[in-house]
């Protein structure tokens, strides 16, 4: 039999005492493992592949691309104007708002001139566009599209001026 200290453990245990026992809910934190002891095997997707980020991610960042070329091309116009995103169209319509909607009815972006004291607002509705653009060349293509419309309508112009279409 071994000499204990006063806390009853044996000697050899003071240096697991000192790492922290994983298991007794002391010390270090403790490591998680699985049943089989395996424990984490890493990320399931590396930041490199496609399904890393969300549907929302990818939708904003298209939303960004469009407006950033819009801004390189009109300039100061368009940093004065104000863009969101909602999930949903609202079940009533803004009677102040112009919205785009196509031969269904549901509004896929709604767009606000500006007021004394309110810039210039672009909404873009996530779901609806999605739901019409399922690959998502086609979504960053029809989300350009839409901004350039809504762009064109605050400022008074022609979408064709604002981006021309490809020769």
């Amino acid at each position: 039999m071994s000499p204990t200290d006063p806390s009853g453990a044996a000697p050899d245990d003071a240096a697991d005492d000192a790492a922290g026992d994983p298991h007794d809910g002391r010390g270090a934190s403790p490591v998680r493992r699985d049943r089989r002891g395996r424990g984490m095997r890493g990320i399931l997707l590396p930041p490199s592949a496609p399904a890393w980020r969300s549907r929302a991610e990818r939708f904003d960042d298209a939303i960004l691309d469009a407006v950033e070329s819009l801004e390189r091309r009109v300039g100061k116009k368009v940093s004065r104007i104000e863009f969101a995103v909602e999930e949903v169209p609202p079940e009533t319509v803004d009677p102040l708002s112009r919205t785009y909607d196509d031969e269904s009815g549901v509004p896929l972006a709604s767009s606000w001139s500006s007021t004394r004291s309110d810039p210039a607002r672009v909404v873009l509705y996530r779901r609806p566009i999605e739901s019409r653009a399922p690959q998502i060349e086609d979504l960053e293509d029809f989300v350009r599209d839409l901004v350039v419309e809504q762009v064109a309508d605050i400022l008074g112009m022609d979408p064709d001026e604002l981006d021309p279409p490809p020769n």
